[in-house]
């Protein structure tokens, strides 16, 4: 069972209830299009007013609540490129309205999906608290200077090192403190959500600039900083695909009975600790089913030339695909006037859409 935290958030000056299934605050609506989310992460959150907090993130909240739009908007981007991510698969990262749980009850079981939920909302919110700090968005919070080293050769440290410490302990104390429970769902969670936020760590990069007339570049400095977050979700996606399945082992110990997870075969590298685990298969998605919370794949856009998951044979499940004509409006024949304007025609392009049975 995930932990559902209700709260408030003050969007567009009204009054949003919102939730989440990962121990985050976000709104019970989809994130990835409307401009009612356009200032998700900069209005203020008043800790008091959010039910259903344990008293560790209520804690947190208070003493940090300088980030605290930070993490809603860490929250916001994990979801954002989980519903990028899976646009082709038969599970989308779909969000639905009007409903505490803003993935319905998909996240209930401990599958793949919700190992790559957790582990991309966590590192959402680490990336999220990790830019605004750099940015100067918060006082209690700036760059890092703690992993500088010695300078390579041609240039020196200069800039901004991005302080991803302090954005993953954020991430870590907040969404880790309701998964304190000697169970194996607890377990799972707290290992996804470590994964997500060490995936930040592994794809830190120097990023440098030049200096010097011209752009001769007589001088160089560089520092730390995240990658754009889609390398993230390319990455964590991949952690996906190549997921661990476990097995659920109790064991008795002196504060009583506790679960753990091993790895269901032996005969796989067993996984580490920047890889998901889970420990119950996935509904097939096919078709809705409001048990599994799978809204199936009826009317879904398929691809016809594509032999992937989001090709028409696999992502309408055998069913079939129904086709029609869509004419869109484009600019064409677009020519560059000197200086420095450029001039389109307006063209009706006839395209074929598919959409499954």
């Amino acid at each position: 069972h995930l932990p559902k935290i209700i709260g408030t958030l003050l969007l567009n000056n009204q009054l949003w209830k919102c939730t989440d299934d990962f121990g985050f605050l976000s709104p019970c609506r989809s994130l990835a299009v409307g401009h009612q989310y356009s200032s998700l992460g900069t209005q203020p959150i008043l800790c008091g007013s959010i039910p259903g907090l344990v008293p560790k993130q209520l804690r947190f909240c208070r003493n940090y609540v300088e980030i605290m739009p930070s993490v809603a908007e860490g929250v916001k981007i994990g979801i954002q490129e989980c519903q990028h991510q899976f646009r082709g698969r038969r599970w989308n990262c779909t969000t639905v309205n009007d409903n505490l749980a803003i993935f319905g009850p998909v996240l209930d079981k401990a599958t793949r999906e919700s190992a790559f939920v957790h582990a991309i909302a966590s590192a959402g919110v680490a990336f999220a608290v990790t830019r605004a700090c750099a940015e100067g968005s918060a006082t209690i919070c700036g760059c890092d200077t703690r992993h500088k080293g010695p300078p390579g050769e041609g240039w020196k440290w200069g800039g901004c090192s991005e302080d991803v410490e302090f954005g993953s302990m954020v991430s870590r104390e907040f969404a880790d403190a309701r998964e304190n429970r000697p169970d194996a769902r607890s377990a799972m969670n707290r290992h996804n959500n470590e994964a997500g936020r060490m995936s930040l760590n592994d794809n830190m990069f120097l990023k440098c600039k030049c200096h010097g007339l011209s752009g001769s570049c007589e001088v160089k400095t560089c520092w730390w900083s995240q990658p754009d977050f889609r390398v993230i979700g390319d990455y964590m996606k991949d952690k996906y695909d190549s997921a661990s399945e476990m097995v659920v082992e109790k064991h008795k110990e002196s504060r009583g009975w506790v679960e753990t997870l091993r790895p269901k075969y032996n005969y796989f590298k067993p996984p580490t600790e920047r890889d998901l685990v889970y420990y119950e298969s996935s509904p097939n998605f096919c078709d809705p089913n409001p048990e599994t919370g799978s809204f199936g794949t009826r009317d879904r856009i398929c691809n016809l030339t594509s032999h992937g998951i989001d090709g028409c044979d696999l992502l309408c499940c055998g069913r079939g695909h129904n086709t029609r004509t869509e004419k869109r409006k484009e600019k064409c024949h677009c020519i560059f006037h000197w200086c420095c304007y450029v001039s389109c025609q307006e063209c009706v392009r006839v395209y074929d859409v598919h959409t499954c049975k």
